[in-house]
């Protein structure tokens, strides 16, 4: 038997950082919303872990035991006293390095699939568990929707969204290192108080409403700073799609990806062609918001 799940990439709509911790972290206010790019993992028993991998810039996935989705498989299989013997199949949509959580939600996928494949009965609070201790991300990975994310991000509280909204997302030419942005975060912020992160009301109950307008005037990304001065370029690229009419341009989590957010499809098209035409990026995607988590979308027999 081989169980197949889908899970969605996130844009950040509010990620605001506090200072650092002693543990060398950062405490969060991260309003996650996934979005419709998806990444396919397919679990299958084998003799042994085993992870491959497929799609747009797969050959910079790690292979090996680091990969999220083989430390999920592992973490799920010490827990229940068993060998993590499976072959893990990524099927990438999503970003890589990207700031889209790609990496985390193979990580959520796997365990979820795993779980299945395996009968182990986790619940979704043991799941979440383990999602916690993989990575600040890989929690909403699997819950999905829009979420609003404190300590590091891990811990969630699920938001009402009342319609869709219409992102463009534009890839850049290479990557950014999540640590790196929140380093450079760090360096930026030497002799500043910062304040405690909190959520935007604004920002909440615009979600709630389903107001792309009163969404455009709320969202916020504390790392973006730190993110252009690593890579100025992105500058150009979010120049772009507001000159094509984006009514909120800024950089996806820690980057390098920049997400808009357009009135309507029409206006993500047009934004699209603009930025696709601008020679500020590499690729370019559209999507919705909110899209589900972690759902798996095929059981079958193995061959």
């Amino acid at each position: 038997m081989s169980v197949t799940v889908r899970v969605p990439a996130k844009v950040n709509v509010q990620l605001a950082v506090g200072a650092a911790r002693p543990d060398g972290f950062h405490d969060l206010a991260n309003v996650f919303l996934a979005v419709g790019l998806h990444d396919q993992v397919t679990v299958t028993p084998a003799d042994e872990l085993t992870v491959t991998c497929e799609g747009p810039d797969a050959e910079q996935v790690p292979l090996d035991r680091t990969n999220l989705a083989a430390r999920a498989a592992i973490a799920l299989a010490g827990r229940r006293g068993i060998e993590p013997a499976v072959h893990i199949h990524i099927v990438k949509d999503i970003p890589v390095a990207g700031g889209m959580a790609g990496g985390s939600a193979d990580g959520a996928g796997a365990l979820l699939a795993c779980n299945e494949l395996w009968r182990a009965g986790a619940s979704r609070a043991e799941l979440l568990a383990i999602c916690a201790d993989l990575g600040s991300d890989v929690p909403f990975s699997l819950v999905g929707g829009a979420a609003l994310g404190t300590g590091r991000g891990e811990r969630l509280t699920v938001l009402e969204t009342g319609g869709t909204f219409q992102w463009v997302f534009a890839m850049a030419e290479r990557g950014l290192s999540t640590p790196a942005v929140f380093r450079e975060f760090d360096r930026l912020a030497r002799g500043r108080d910062i304040p405690e992160p909190v959520a935007s009301a604004q920002l909440l109950q615009a979600l709630a409403k389903g107001d792309a307008d009163a969404l455009a005037a709320a969202v916020s990304n504390d790392l973006q700073p730190a993110a252009l001065s690593l890579f100025p370029e992105l500058a150009d690229t979010l120049d772009a799609g507001r000159g094509a009419g984006a009514l909120a341009a800024l950089v996806s989590g820690s980057g390098p990806t920049t997400a808009f957010l357009a009135r309507d499809p029409d206006a993500a098209t047009k934004i699209a062609d603009a930025l696709r035409a601008s020679g500020t990026c590499r690729t370019v995607r559209t999507a919705t918001a909110p899209a589900p988590g972690a759902t798996v979308t095929r059981r079958a027999a193995a061959r």
